[in-house]
C-alpha cells in the first residue's frame, strides 16, 4: 500500500524560513532510515504558496490565482510517498518523524488509490498503458 505523508505548512514555512541545521539533519536521518527500510518512495519540502499558484475549474473556464493563499494551516508544506503493508505500519513510522516545524504542528497520511481499486473499464486499462510508458521511461 502506498500513502501519502502530507506536512501541513506552518507561518515560519509560508514565510520562506528555511529550517534549521539541526531540523534538517534530523530529518535526513530519518529520510534515510525510510530509505534502508525500503519504504521511502519520495519526499521533499515545498516552497511557499506565494510562489504557486491555483487553477480554478468552473465548467469548461479556468481561472488561473496567484499565491500566496490564505489559512496557512490548509497548505502542504511538504510530503513523503511510502509503501507499507497497512495504514497502522504508516502510522508508526510517521511517529518516529522528527517534528516538522519549531511549533506544534500535523502530518496527515492518506492512502493512494491503486488502479486495481477501480473497476475494470476502457478508461482503467488507458490508465494502466500510460503508467507501463512512465514505468519503462524512469528506466
Amino acid at each position: 500500500m502506498r500513502f501519502m505523508v502530507i506536512v501541513k505548512a506552518s507561518k515560519d514555512s509560508e514565510a520562506g524560513k528555511m529550517p534549521s541545521e539541526e531540523m534538517l539533519g534530523a530529518m535526513a536521518k530519518f529520510n534515510e532510515e525510510m530509505l534502508k527500510a525500503g519504504i521511502m518512495l519520495d519526499g521533499n519540502g515545498l516552497q511557499p504558496s506565494s510562489k504557486g499558484a491555483r487553477i480554478r475549474f468552473s465548467g469548461k473556464n479556468r481561472t488561473v490565482i496567484d499565491g500566496p493563499f490564505a489559512e496557512t494551516k490548509e497548505l502542504v508544506a511538504g510530503y513523503w510517498i511510502i509503501q507499507v503493508k497497512s495504514k497502522e505500519e504508516a502510522i508508526e513510522w510517521m511517529k518516529r518523524c522528527p517534528n516538522p516545524h519549531p511549533e506544534d504542528c500535523e502530518i496527515e497520511i492518506r492512502q493512494v488509490f491503486e488502479l486495481e481499486d477501480f473497476a475494470p473499464s476502457n478508461a482503467v486499462d488507458h490508465h494502466r498503458a500510460l503508467k507501463a510508458t512512465m514505468d519503462k521511461q524512469k528506466n
